[in-house]
């Protein structure tokens, strides 16, 4: 399957600014079964846009933009074509507890083995690991899918229920929350249980024979176990499902402080208001329009470019 993505941030501040520097995690990594075959990224005001890699494999944009301004917007258009994954089994063998200590036992795997700024033990994480009685059985692969399946009993999806950096203790008091959350928590009772385990920002695609519970028009996150014999396993707990051809992965770190699709410092005394604006469909079909409200003046017409100039490629070549 091959997706055409266009996620759009919008910045508004109170009164003008005198400079803003900002870094985006957008563009969706080319590994295993997912390639990236179109990126663009288009700001207003424009600016001179960098990029780099970090060490795991991030591709990272920055830019800074030196001029007074009251609106900021990061258009970030991607193609992506997804392989079918290699089918996960129901079991491993028990055996592969000990092969899955013997494999992290080096140290590789540290940074997904401890705690992190947002994956964080406290009394009532603990209290959920003795509810859902978690602990060292069966096998590594079937307890991940008996979490995965309790995370999502036990946790409404209730959107504005917690904030960007709230702690996992919110949404414990609840019992309610966001994909990030529900990710946080899974990801720390995960790696108490010795199994390297990481975040994962990124995309997914809602259908509605699907009944996802995640929102549409916004990011997404889940977690990646690492598994002998399987490598890097995708569990989105938000919706009870094995990620598979409809999850698309643009960053993944320790938790959401690693990976924040756009994050930024910005000088003068001013508010700043937030707006997103996501959506992905497969490539044949038509990309929807912007919501008014997300639109600055006539500049962002650009959207649905990268999913135009990968079409007259494929007709192109068909020529």
């Amino acid at each position: 399957m091959i997706y055409s993505i266009r996620h759009l941030t919008r910045f508004l501040y109170s009164s003008p600014v005198t400079e803003s520097f900002i870094e985006t995690r957008m563009q969706p990594r080319s590994e295993g079964t997912q390639r990236c075959r179109e990126f663009e990224l288009t700001v207003v005001p424009r600016a001179k846009i960098q990029h780099y890699t970090d060490y795991l494999g991030n591709v990272i944009h920055h830019f800074d933009i030196a001029t007074h301004h009251t609106e900021l917007a990061v258009l970030a258009e991607s193609v992506v074509e997804l392989s079918p994954p290699p089918e996960v089994p129901d079991s491993l063998p028990p055996s592969s507890w000990h092969e899955l200590d013997r494999m992290t036992v080096d140290g590789d795997f540290w940074d997904f083995l401890h705690e992190s700024h947002f994956a964080r033990s406290s009394p009532l994480l603990d209290d959920l690991a003795r509810t859902f009685d978690l602990r060292r059985k069966d096998d590594p692969l079937m307890l991940l899918y008996q979490l995965n399946h309790s995370m999502y009993d036990w946790f409404d999806y209730v959107p504005n229920t917690t904030r960007v950096d709230s702690p996992i203790d919110h949404a414990l008091e609840k019992r309610a929350g966001v994909c990030q959350d529900f990710a946080h928590i899974m990801v720390t009772l995960v790696r108490q249980l010795g199994i390297p385990c990481r975040y994962v920002s990124g995309y997914v695609h809602k259908r509605l024979q699907d009944r996802d519970r995640s929102r549409d028009g916004a990011t997404h996150a889940w977690v990646e176990a690492w598994l002998p014999d399987l490598g890097w396993v995708g569990f989105d707990p938000t919706n009870a499902l094995v990620a598979g051809q409809r999850h698309i992965r643009a960053a993944v770190g320790r938790d959401y402080a690693d990976v924040p699709p756009s994050r930024g410092v910005y000088k003068g005394g001013a508010t700043s208001q937030l707006g997103v604006s996501v959506s992905v469909a497969p490539v044949h079909e038509t990309v929807p329009p912007l919501p008014p409200e997300m639109i600055l003046g006539d500049q962002t017409a650009v959207q649905g470019q990268a999913a135009l100039r990968y079409q007259q490629q494929q007709q192109q070549q068909q020529q």
